[in-house]
């Protein structure tokens, strides 16, 4: 039997923004793949793409909760993602404006 990858959980931009959207309804969001800096580092792929990015997120679930907690609600949105070869995910969180 022939494994195939699932697109679905592939690391790339909009998989990760469609994720993001699904769990946690940002109210702004911004997901950039960074991955063709870290050319030759750990977690580096050949192609450039799909290893690290950046997540910039304001959602109406961080209300109240510590930077800790936000961070955890981005991680476990995306940690099918991470299982699949997502290497770095830098995150910035912030609370949606009253």
């Amino acid at each position: 039997m022939t494994m195939t990858a699932n697109t679905d959980l592939s690391p790339t931009t909009a998989n990760l923004e469609k994720r993001l959207i699904e769990r946690l309804t940002p109210a702004a969001m911004e997901v950039i793949d960074e991955s063709y800096q870290h050319a030759g580092h750990v977690g580096a792929n050949e192609s450039g793409f799909g290893t690290h990015f950046r997540v910039r997120i304001t959602s109406p679930l961080f209300t109240g909760k510590s930077r800790v907690a936000c961070h955890r609600l981005v991680y476990d949105a995306l940690q099918d993602f991470i299982d699949e070869g997502l290497h770095a995910l830098a995150i910035e969180t912030e609370y949606p404006a009253k």
